[in-house]
């Protein structure tokens, strides 16, 4: 059987909403006890998403931050921590905070927390979407082969038209990273996109 034609879709489908995953403290700085591995450039490629968050605000697009956050005690990491990583995100530790200065978040901004990678396991984040009337997710953030991966699947399989911002994320490894964005643009063709190209797609959009 012949592979039916598909429709092209553009950058931006409808209405579309950036979402800043796991842009937190210092949790990733160059230490070798970090809990987490990460590939070379990490911090450099989390701070260009100032650049898309910045045009985003200009153009009334929602901004949506999503924090990682586990309990002190541990009870809910259930097999986060049966991988490499290591304990990370504690409510007590400073670290666990959203790197405000460097990003721009501000109290006034949506904020999901959440005790899983995907931001829609558990949380409230797809009542926030509906409410937005969101159709388009635009993602940023680390990890690319983790919590931006799973996000994006979830973001998938519920109908949304979902792109990563490439230059705007970053992985455990490069290995990683490449795996997970060839395994996004499998599901959505078109998925990944440059920082330039989404500025470009954002500069050209205009809310009903």
């Amino acid at each position: 059987m012949g592979q039916t034609e598909k429709p092209k879709h553009r950058l931006i489908e409808g209405a579309p909403a950036l979402i800043v995953i796991d842009i937190q403290g210092k949790l990733f700085a160059d230490d070798p006890d970090q809990p987490i591995p990460t590939m070379p450039d990490f911090d450099k490629r989390m701070a260009k998403s100032q650049t898309v968050i910045t045009k985003a605000r200009k153009k009334n697009i929602p901004v949506i931050f999503i924090q990682e956050v586990h309990r002190d005690d541990l009870v809910d990491f259930g097999r986060e921590l049966d991988g490499v990583e290591d304990i990370h995100c504690l409510e007590g530790n400073p670290n666990t905070a959203i790197c405000a200065d460097e990003i721009d978040f501000r109290s006034t901004d949506y904020l999901i927390k959440k005790r899983r990678y995907s931001a829609f396991f558990g949380t409230d984040f797809e009542i926030l979407l509906k409410g937005l009337k969101v159709d388009a997710l635009l993602l940023c953030g680390g990890l690319t082969d983790v919590c931006v991966h799973y996000t994006f699947v979830d973001g998938h399989q519920s109908d949304y038209y979902c792109r990563v911002i490439e230059d705007c994320v970053a992985g455990s490894s490069e290995a990683a990273h490449e795996g997970a964005l060839c395994a996004m643009e499998y599901l959505q063709t078109g998925a990944r996109c440059s920082l330039e190209d989404t500025l470009a797609a954002m500069n050209g959009y205009k809310p009903n």
